[in-house]
């Protein structure tokens, strides 16, 4: 009798057979069987059902094929895809291509990949949920309704290639109005002022402290604003006593924060390992689908890692508890296991936190098997998870205020008495010890330091933060997160800066905008969780998915209908005004054309046609200043003349910034096209010509046809029709004839050119 387990994953499939005997074939569906067509709504609108239409994507097509086939000589089938809606819907798509009744199928659910989860959930397998089926669907058909008809609209108003989302247009407007925050911030001056302290009797031990309150009251952040104040204070604290007025000394205890769930994980690893959300959710994958260990079979290292479950199972508490004892010693376990209770309204119970399958397969036992980048990952879950079975970490808090007149300084200091759970966060305490002393006692000032600060603007948006507003609002679910911020990238809504955070583009506002006006519901932070907490009803069974999609559809596309026509274009560009130009006198406007933003001098009512000039990367229409614009408009230039009389023009390109001598193009790398000179033109068109003759192999006299060696060996180029052709491995690039080169040019494959961008 043989039995077929269809999972998601190939490498899934490949650990869990080796849990299985001989009587179980566990094959994998590659993801999703079945979608909504690319071509068209697939959504029954006309109706009013909004019942989806899925069709199988030709990439997987054969892979149904094969587990019809699979199917048919099978005597049972059992669905063991991931134990969240997703998964539940791609095992009903299955029971739908497989002809298999879904209230009869059987279904297993699992959070960890190993031999005894595998064994439990065989021994207790139940019917598919149609609930969370449907509620993934409600996801899926909104999703289709908002992107398929709000989308053209930005296409039409904005530019083609935009899109928008009921997730991502709330994340980039998140974004966008963090952006406005920094842009009209205004910096404020601060002062701080630190004294150097030694004790009367130990006049070696120096210890820091700083101008803590004036008058019995604390100051606050900007309460000494400027240098006056802080030379009249300076001036005052001169040749003074200063006596300690209070100490105080407490025990404090820290305990561990809660296991990991998608969202905290995405957060502490971009923090702590500078990886994207993106890029942490395909190794957390990795590790839960497993790997080979040391002579042991192939498993799965974490449970499941799409969760907003803080709940640990009690075999791992169990385990844990009896792990820290034998490892660390009784003193750091706990008396009874301490368990977390979920806050996420929408999380499931019966869901498990992120954490390793096995508490005593340490970090240090595995390294070796694992790459760098999963390794540290592991270790980050790894030590979340065990710490929250570890007792508390007590320290001794110090604090020491020193008087002088009506100033009184504080120093702080810290004493670790029993680490606890830090025992695995070494580095997460510094210590800092104060010399002892008494009440009433005189210190001596050695040194007093004022420095200046300067408050700063709300920093941009990271993997990290992004993602603890979109849950802090209720928007999203774990699932959502890494391809919300992968989308929205890839659509050129943000870019990455040299801190690797999320900084929005010039159409980011203008899409931020038109949404805000025109489709509040879209991106209302409130209206967003809504639907989300929508989807959690019809996942409990409280809520009809098509009556949820109805509600929401009929006023959305109303609206829609009314804005596509009453929408004007040249309104929602937002042209903006920089500056005047202080040569011509005419107007600097930055605005979006077809192909990106630029800035414009003059405008198109004027005799002269108006110049433009792309934007740089980092800059934006809403932020560009007229020094800025004028710099980019100071190209085209002229720098002087080549050895021969040609002119040698600087600007820049699509592929950066350049020299240009008639018809030909010499790329400028390391120097600045605005500041360039005569001189260093010269060069780079001098060492451009040096490295083109040292490619040169051979030449026809009269011919635009060469022979050159190039980054992956020798080639014929023909200049004339742009057309390159590659030379055999075999064949000496030096004997080929004229005749031989415009053969092996015939022979070559056309080369794909890409449209050709117009200018404004």
């Amino acid at each position: 009798m043989k039995k077929l387990v269809i999972v998601e994953s190939p490498t899934k499939a490949k650990t869990i057979t080796k849990f299985l005997g001989k009587d179980y074939v566990v094959e994998s569906s590659f993801g999703h069987v079945r979608d909504l067509p690319k071509s068209k709504m697939g959504v029954d609108i006309d109706a009013g059902t909004f019942e989806p239409t899925y069709v199988v994507p030709k990439d997987k097509a054969k892979r149904v094929k094969d587990l019809k086939s699979l199917a048919k000589k099978s005597d049972e089938i059992i669905f063991a895809t991931d134990s969240d809606r997703e998964g539940e819907a791609i095992s009903w798509h299955l029971t739908k291509l497989l002809d298999i009744d879904p209230e009869k199928a059987k279904r297993i659910v699992f959070h960890e990949i190993t031999k005894h989860a595998i064994d439990e959930a065989l021994e207790e397998p139940r019917h598919l949920n149609q609930n969370l089926v449907d509620a993934q669907q409600a996801r899926r058909v909104l999703d289709r309704l908002v992107g398929y008809e709000l989308s053209p609209l930005l296409w039409k108003k904005i530019t083609r290639g935009l899109s928008a989302g009921r997730v991502q247009s709330v994340a980039v407007r998140l974004i966008v109005e963090r952006e406005r925050e920094i842009q009209d911030f205004k910096s404020d001056e601060y002062w701080k002022i630190e004294g150097l302290f030694t004790p009367e009797k130990e006049k070696e031990k120096e210890f820091p402290a700083f101008l803590h309150s004036i008058d019995s009251k604390k100051l606050d952040k900007l309460a000494i604003g400027g240098k006056s104040e802080v030379d009249k204070i300076v001036k005052d604290l001169k040749d003074v006593k200063y006596s300690i007025k209070k100490i105080t000394k407490k025990e404090t205890k820290r305990t561990p924060p809660p296991p990991f769930t998608t969202s905290t994980l995405q957060q502490n690893a971009h923090n702590k390992l500078g990886y994207s959300s993106k890029q942490i959710m395909r190794l957390a994958q990795q590790l839960y689908e497993g790997i080979e260990l040391h002579g042991e079979e192939h498993v799965g290292l974490i449970t499941y890692m799409r969760t907003d479950s803080t709940n640990l199972s009690k075999k791992f508490l169990d385990e844990t508890g009896a792990f820290v004892k034998e490892k660390y010693g009784k003193e750091y376990s706990l008396d009874k296991p301490k368990v977390f209770k979920t806050k996420s309204k929408g999380a499931q119970e019966a869901h498990e936190a992120i954490r390793p399958t096995d508490p005593t397969r340490t970090p240090e036992s595995i390294e070796s098997k694992l790459t760098p980048q999963q390794h540290k990952l592991y270790s980050l879950i790894w030590k979340r998870a065990v710490a929250t079975q570890m007792a508390p970490a007590k320290l001794d808090k110090t604090s020491i205020d020193i008087e002088a007149k009506k100033y009184m300084f504080r120093a702080t200091g810290q004493t670790m008495i029993f680490p606890g759970w830090l025992t695995l966060y070494p580095q997460a305490v510094k210590e800092s010890m104060l010399p002892e002393m008494k009440e009433g006692e005189n210190v001596n000032l050695k040194e007093l330091t004022p420095s200046q600060h300067f408050t700063e603007p709300p920093a941009r948006y990271s993997d990290a933060t992004l993602v603890k507003s979109l849950e802090e609002f209720g928007i999203g679910r774990p699932s959502t997160y890494a391809p919300t911020i992968a989308t929205i990238e890839a659509r050129g809504y943000v870019e990455r800066n040299d801190d690797k955070r999320l900084q929005p583009q010039s159409v980011a506002f203008l899409v931020n905008d038109l949404l805000v006006e025109h489709f509040k519901d879209i991106v209302d932070y409130k209206f967003t969780a809504k639907v989300e907490d929508d989807f959690d009803e019809i996942a409990h069974g409280k809520m009809d998915w098509h009556k949820m999609i109805s509600d929401f559809y009929k006023p959305f596309h109303k609206n829609l209908e009314e804005k596509t026509e009453s929408i004007d274009r040249e309104d929602v560009m937002h042209i903006r005004e920089v500056g005047i130009d202080p040569e011509t006198k005419k107007p600097i406007f930055s605005r979006i054309g077809r192909y990106g933003p630029f800035v414009q001098l003059g405008s198109k009512d004027d005799e002269e046609k108006p110049k433009f000039a792309a934007l740089e990367k980092g800059q934006t229409t809403e932020s560009v200043t007229l020094e800025e614009a004028l710099k980019l408009l100071s190209l085209p230039k002229i720098v002087g003349q080549d050895e021969e009389g040609n002119d040698m023009l600087v600007d820049r390109g699509r592929f950066g910034p350049y020299v240009k001598v008639l018809k030909k193009y010499y790329s400028i790398k390391e120097i600045d096209p605005y500041t360039i000179t005569k001189e260093q033109a010269l060069k780079v068109i001098k060492d451009k010509k040096e490295a083109d003759a040292k490619k040169e192999i051979k030449t026809f006299e009269g011919e635009d046809i060469q022979i050159l060696d190039g980054r992956y060996g020798p080639y014929v180029k023909d200049s004339k029709n742009k057309k390159n052709a590659r030379i055999p491995k075999e064949t000496d690039p030096k004997t080929l004839t004229l005749e031989q080169c415009k053969e092996l040019l015939e022979k070559a494959p056309a080369k794909k050119r890409r449209p050709r961008k117009k200018k404004e």
